[in-house]
């Protein structure tokens, strides 16, 4: 099959799915973010550590999923505040579980098990924040985000595999070097499109302004976290993080924007007040 065909299907497949978990139920949801969570952070561990530290990698991975259900739990059914303060045990036992390790050959190494937390479990967890509001489930404004995302990251695919020809100047050559500045350009301008219209429809109900330049502080986000996902993969002299979805390689790699991209949209929409 065609790889372009093929990456597309792929790429139809993961955008209904994701559409499904946020618009359908909270539970539909959650079961998204647990498997984008498990699968993105097993791609990482074994993209950095290779077969070491199994049992450690496993604690982090339940580190992270109790962080989600204990946000998830405040979130949806509001349990006492005081219970987040439990985030912090798994973290505790992961730390302290790192002392009985038997490997101690390139123990540096293990600071990975935590920058997967803190890369990829942290933001998805804290997207519970973003699809509740007083306990009720609205997964639309997340929704808006991913449709901004694709849209930059479509916009970036076609007008840097045309223009990018012509405009041949490279955003990071060292880091990854299909990536160009025209890309950039057209990302930007086909997340602000995407962003506006869905203002139109009422999907976006802040003003044209700032739906504008939430489009364009998520793409700058987005592109930044593609690049820091590549310093990773060339760190560690890989293609892709994993073989999930045909055409684009691991579930890091399809959504590796997305975990720079949805914090840095939140932020923006915190700082201004909205």
């Amino acid at each position: 099959m065609n790889e372009t065909i093929k990456r597309s299907i792929s790429g139809v497949i993961c955008v209904l799915a994701v559409v499904a978990g946020l618009i359908i139920n909270k539970f539909l949801y959650a079961g998204l973010l647990v498997f984008m969570m498990v699968t993105m952070m097993g791609e990482f561990y074994r993209m950095t550590l290779g077969k070491r530290y199994q049992f450690s990698r496993m604690l982090a991975i339940l580190a992270g999923l109790v962080i989600f259900a204990l946000l998830f739990s405040w979130s949806a059914y509001h349990i006492p505040l005081q219970y987040l303060s439990f985030t912090m045990l798994p973290l505790f036992i992961v730390m302290i579980n790192s002392l009985y390790v038997s490997d101690k050959h390139d123990f540096w190494r293990f600071s990975h098990i935590y920058v997967g937390l803190l890369y990829i479990a942290v933001p998805l967890a804290l997207s519970n924040l973003i699809v509740f509001q007083e306990q009720e489930f609205n997964g639309m404004l997340l929704l808006c985000f991913f449709v901004i995302i694709w849209s930059s990251d479509v916009g970036g695919f076609v007008f840097g595999s045309t223009l990018g020809k012509i405009f041949k100047k490279k955003l990071f050559p060292e880091i990854s070097p299909k990536k160009s500045w025209a890309g950039f350009w057209g990302g930007i301008v086909l997340a602000i499109a995407a962003s506006l219209v869905m203002k139109q429809v009422g999907w976006l109900e802040y003003p044209v302004i700032h739906c504008v330049l939430l489009a364009i502080v998520m793409n700058v986000a987005g592109v930044y976290g593609d690049l820091f996902e590549s310093q990773w993969k060339r760190c560690y002299e890989i293609k892709d993080s994993g073989h999930l979805i045909p055409g684009h390689g691991g579930m890091l790699d399809r959504f590796d924007s997305t975990l720079f991209a949805v914090p840095a949209g939140v932020m923006y929409l915190v700082l201004c007040g909205l």
